[in-house]
């Protein structure tokens, strides 16, 4: 269902301090830093898996 043109723009909107271990994991391979970092990424399975393991830390936009 994915198209190879489609990206998402994913930025961190709440700490992960405190946050499981798995989902810090999941932070840092979406490339995300600090609150407010974002990073434009591929739409693939796996991004969309680790996007929607921390989605209450994000926000999402299709690009």
């Amino acid at each position: 269902m994915t198209t190879s043109g489609k990206k998402l723009k994913v930025t961190l909107k709440r700490s992960i301090y405190g946050r499981l271990k798995a989902h810090r994991c999941c932070v840092a391979g979406l490339g995300l830093r600090r609150i407010n970092s974002s990073a434009v990424l591929k739409d693939t399975p796996a991004i969309r898996g680790m996007v929607n393991k921390v989605s209450y830390l994000l926000t999402v936009e299709e690009v």
